[in-house]
Parts: structure tokens; sequence; C-alpha cells
């Protein structure tokens, strides 16, 4: 197990920021996932504590007190040179169906034309790799996946729209995500994935889990529509993969 440097910092009242190196490495990743396992099970209980893994930091929330910030930085410097491996939670690799129809997929062409290659090309380059999610945030259940491919890289719209609707699938820098509600946003839209990710009503609003992986595969728009009133009813059959530990 790699011991990394890690930083300690209050985050308003309630709430400390642990981080990692600032760099996007799924080892990295991996260990804040340890930790957070490790203090769950060992050190700090559930029920009070709410932990947020994203990218190099680890969220830690009291759901109560006022935290006080010296004792518990000295502890988690602590706990996180005595962790050991920890037992994970079940990870999954999700395959999710997105219609790259043209009605959906608004800028597509542009992205077709800024990255100098076709439609098909970029169709085939997202759907052919598999995604980490490095983060859930901005808007409840938005996975931040790292592992696009170099070749689909593209920046962010200059200008960002101020609805993007449920469902969109789009590109930004070295990220790919889905848009669970409709929103703002400056991403690069090349499709629209029709079943719902995230859903308020459930018992886990949101199925997928930071450290799971997602693979995406084309569907026809007559596909699109069958899915969309499946997740609409409940009754859509997620196609998830349980990972190795």
């Amino acid at each position: 197990m790699t011991d990394y440097p890690i930083s300690i910092r209050p985050f308003g009242g309630h709430a400390v920021l642990v981080e990692w190196p600032n760099i996007v490495d799924e080892a990295i990743l991996e260990d804040i996932i340890q930790f957070k396992s490790c203090l769950k099970q060992r050190f700090l209980d559930p029920r009070e504590w709410e932990m947020v893994p994203a990218y190099n930091s680890l969220t830690l929330i009291h759901n109560k007190n006022i935290i006080e910030y010296r004792p518990i930085k000295a502890k988690l410097k602590t706990w996180y040179g005595k962790r050991e491996v920890a037992k994970l939670a079940n990870r999954y690799l999700w395959k999710l169906p997105v219609c790259y129809d043209l009605d959906f997929a608004i800028d597509l062409e542009e992205v077709a034309e800024k990255l100098g290659t076709s439609i098909e090309k970029i169709i085939e380059l997202h759907c052919s790799h598999v995604y980490t999610v490095y983060g859930i945030g901005f808007l409840p259940g938005f996975m931040y996946l790292g592992g696009l491919p170099k070749a689909l890289e593209v920046h962010r719209r200059a200008e960002p729209r101020l609805k993007v609707v449920k469902g969109a699938v789009g590109l930004a820098g070295k990220q790919t995500g889905i848009y669970p509600q409709e929103s703002p946003g400056g991403w690069n839209i090349i499709g629209n994935c029709s079943i719902p990710i995230f859903d308020a009503n459930r018992d886990e609003p949101c199925l997928v889990n930071v450290g799971d992986k997602i693979q995406f595969y084309s569907i026809s728009r007559a596909e699109y529509d069958l899915y969309k009133i499946e997740g609409e009813v409940g009754i859509y059959q997620f196609d998830k993969i349980k990972l190795d530990a």
C-alpha cells in the first residue's frame, strides 16, 4: 500500500477536507476509497459522518456537531498511517445505452469538425473505452468520468447553455458524463442516455458509486424510446457486472 503525502484543512465548521496529490490517478482514487472504508469500519461512526470521495480528496462532514479541527487533524494523520486494507463495498461495471441521433447530439457535428474526424469515429471511440467514476457532484448523480481517449478531448463550450436536457451525454476536456436532470451546462453534447441513473424517489437515489466503471453502447432512436418508457415505469433492467475486489 503506497503512502501519499496527504494534507488536511478545515472546510467550514462541520467538515474537513483531506487532499491527496493533485493528479488524476486510479491508484490515488483507490487509496482514497480504501481510507474512506477504513474510517467507516474502524474510526468514524457512519451514522454521524458523511464521507465524500472525489478525484484527489475525501471530504468528511459531521452531521450534527462543529468539528474541533486540531484534534481531528491529528487523528486523521495517525489513522492514515495505521490504515489497513479494508473490505470495500461491491463495485460494478455499468453498461449504459446512448442514442447518438443528431436530434440529441446537438454538438456532435461541431465536435467532429473540431477534432478533424468523423461522427462515426467519435461514437466508436466513445463506446470502446471503459471509464472510471472519479466523482459525483455538481448535480445530484452527475458522474465525472475519467479515462476519455485523447482523440476525444475537446474544450468546454465557449458559451454555456442555460438549459441542457436530462440524460444529455457530454464531453469536456479529459472527461465525459451524463446530465442527470435538466440544468445549465457547458459541456459538448454528443448523445442522450434515456435511463435514470439518479432518482430521488429510490431508496438509493444514485445507483453508481465513486470507483465504479462505466461503458457506453450505441442504440437506435426506437431503442431509446423503449428504454425511456421502461425507465419511467421502473422496469428497465440495468446491465451491470460485478468487478473483482
